[in-house]
């Protein structure tokens, strides 16, 4: 899950957005898994992946502003918990293109997210070198479909840290 704007039509993915919303929010953060006949009929929830539990994919909540359109936006994404923060990986389910979000948050770095039942202000960077190297390391262990999205992609899927604010 990188961007619902892997999903073709403005319709499904305002309506995949909502729904994955409306589940995270409904579960405390988690989105329950689908069985193989949801899957099979679109719902863009993935099957189960190992080292998770039943209660389904633990996500994050970004949130940001378009960089063209100064719209606000929403994307359900993977994360991974890192030392002040938390990263998410821009996939974009293998494309050659970064998603949105990415290039909204490169744009706009303050922002908020959604964590389980808190909304937490944040600042978005892109993880270089070794950082980079050792939290994706860390995601493709955990979910290895994401390296077939970089290898089908054609470019190095970016990492971006979403580092906690501490409010004054």
């Amino acid at each position: 899950m990188s961007d619902p704007s892997t999903i073709p039509g403005d319709e499904t993915k305002a309506a995949w957005n909502a729904r994955i919303i409306a589940e995270f929010r409904a579960h405390g953060g988690y989105v329950p898994w689908s069985t193989e006949e949801e899957f099979a009929a679109g719902r863009p929830i993935p099957p189960r992946f190992s080292g998770f539990d039943e209660r389904g994919m633990p996500l994050i909540l970004v949130h940001h502003i378009g960089a063209r359109t100064g719209r606000e936006r929403i994307s359900p994404l993977f994360y991974q918990p890192v030392d002040n923060g938390w990263a998410v990986f821009a996939t974009h389910g293998g494309s050659p293109k970064n998603p949105a979000w990415y290039r909204n948050l490169v744009a706009r770095p303050r922002t908020t997210v959604e964590v389980g039942a808190e909304t937490v202000p944040v600042v978005a960077r892109v993880a270089e070198g070794a950082e980079r190297e050792r939290i994706w390391a860390k995601e493709i262990a955990l979910v290895p479909k994401f390296a077939e999205f970089e290898a089908a992609s054609g470019r190095q899927i970016p990492v971006v840290v979403l580092e906690r604010v501490r409010e004054p």
